[in-house]
């Protein structure tokens, strides 16, 4: 492992994951390119090397609860220090699935393994003084928890979804900020603007309409902009705060309440399994120290 910093970028392979990943290999940290499929992740591993970076591709899907349980643990075998973890791996449902836990699909994606990861890398992060960067999006405005519901996506809306499934993150980010405060990580969420990337890509006469719309969002390069400027200048944003783009922004109401935030949280725990269990073993934070 290089003696550069480290930088963990999930849904690395592409859109603004990738662009991301490559902006902060160019700023000199060691990346490691977290994507799903190894044909996917390396071509993104071999731009960076070739632009004169570093970095090293780690298959993981964040898909499950066990998937995210071992991207944690290889995470923690491969990296010795985690300087930046950008949560960005993402999903915007055509539809109502499941996945193996029972979890709706972008409820797992897009809230529960950031989520995991958080807690079973926290020796880590502490370690580290971590900067986290959660990859949010300005919809969740729109947004609606319903803790009995949304889990499993009884209440599957094909927008609405995946504005919930981002209210969630920006619910919990505080609470998360709280919890480190003075002891090194910090984390802050931001919209990266609205941009021309394959989430939410759709078949049929709408995907159709909907490409069209893209071609006139920015590129992901733009994406990347504010992602890579939170993970690299810290002293420009406390932790817990959430921007706009390059602006910080308030809360809107249904993402600053904090009843809503601590019952998502204890719901979280309970669904992760990391209520019953601790997030590793003693001997596991032994032997994974740096």
């Amino acid at each position: 492992m290089s003696e550069k910093r480290i930088a963990v970028v999930t849904g690395a392979n592409r859109g603004i994951g990738r662009a991301v990943a490559e902006e902060l290999g160019r700023h000199g940290l060691h990346v490691v390119v977290v994507a799903r499929r190894a044909d996917a992740g390396a071509p993104v591993r071999a731009a960076i090397e070739a632009a004169g970076g570093s970095a090293d591709l780690l298959l993981g899907d964040v898909g499950s609860i066990s998937g995210a349980r071992h991207l944690a643990r290889d995470l923690l075998a491969a990296c010795p220090r985690i300087d930046v973890l950008v949560h960005n791996a993402g999903l915007w449902p055509e539809r109502h699935e499941l996945n193996e836990d029972g979890l709706e699909r972008a409820f797992a994606v897009n809230h529960v393994a950031p989520f995991v990861l958080n807690h079973l890398l926290e020796d880590r992060l502490v370690v580290s003084r971590t900067r986290v960067v959660q990859v949010s999006a300005g919809l969740y405005v729109k947004g609606r928890v319903d803790l009995e519901r949304t889990p499993r996506g009884e209440d599957f809306h094909a927008i609405r979804t995946y504005a919930t499934t981002k209210l969630c993150n920006l619910l919990v980010m505080p609470l998360f900020a709280e919890r480190w405060r003075g002891r090194g990580p910090t984390i802050v969420a931001v919209h990266p603007g609205v941009i021309r990337t394959g989430l939410g890509d759709r078949g049929g006469l709408l995907g159709a309409a909907l490409r069209l719309v893209k071609k006139t969002w920015k590129d992901p390069a733009a994406g990347a902009r504010p992602v890579v400027r939170l993970a690299l200048e810290h002293a420009l944003a406390e932790s817990g705060l959430y921007f706009h783009e390059e602006t910080e922004a308030a809360l809107a109401e249904n993402a600053s309440d904090r009843a809503v935030a601590g019952a998502l949280w204890e719901r979280t725990m309970l669904l992760a399994g990391l209520d019953a269990a601790p997030p590793l073993a003693h001997e596991e934070r032994t032997s994974a120290s740096p």
